[in-house]
């Protein structure tokens, strides 16, 4: 029988800047393949802790979110593939984006709102969870993949 243990870490931070930078670690340990998948209520901070993560890449581009755009692929040491599925309403409408293609390449993928993405995700992934605390603060989870 497998089982799969995930390490867990909760954390709060206090001011943007602090998430930012627990991001940014988190890109530092990043490899080719590696996959975030964010979910948290409308402006909890999950395009911060996708810019924390460029950052960590060494990208210097500036990351916005790609709402509209679904996807955004940014060139660094790594390349960085920043989606947001907000707007995904149906399973469907993955089927367009085609981005399951890109957790085999050489890059890290983030992914706004994972949630909304009808069971796709792969199981080696890190979930980030972002709960709004206050103006200011977040409680941040992180469930990092076991064997």
């Amino acid at each position: 029988m497998n089982y799969v243990f995930m390490m867990v870490r909760k954390i709060i931070t206090r001011s943007e800047g602090e998430t930012l930078s627990l991001a940014e670690e988190l890109g530092r340990n990043a490899g080719p393949g590696s996959l975030f998948a964010l979910t948290g209520e409308l402006g909890t901070g999950k395009t911060i802790v996708a810019k924390g993560i460029a950052k960590g890449l060494g990208i210097t581009d500036e990351i916005t979110s790609p709402t509209f755009t679904l996807m955004e692929i940014y060139e660094g040491p790594v390349q960085l593939y920043h989606f947001d599925l907000y707007r995904i309403e149906r399973s469907e409408e993955l089927d367009r984006l085609f981005f399951e293609e890109y957790w085999d390449g050489d890059g890290v993928s983030v992914i706004e709102w994972a949630d909304r993405a009808h069971g796709r995700l792969p199981a080696e992934r890190v979930n980030i969870t972002i709960e709004y605390l206050n103006d200011t603060s977040r409680s941040i989870t992180i469930e990092y993949p076991g064997d």
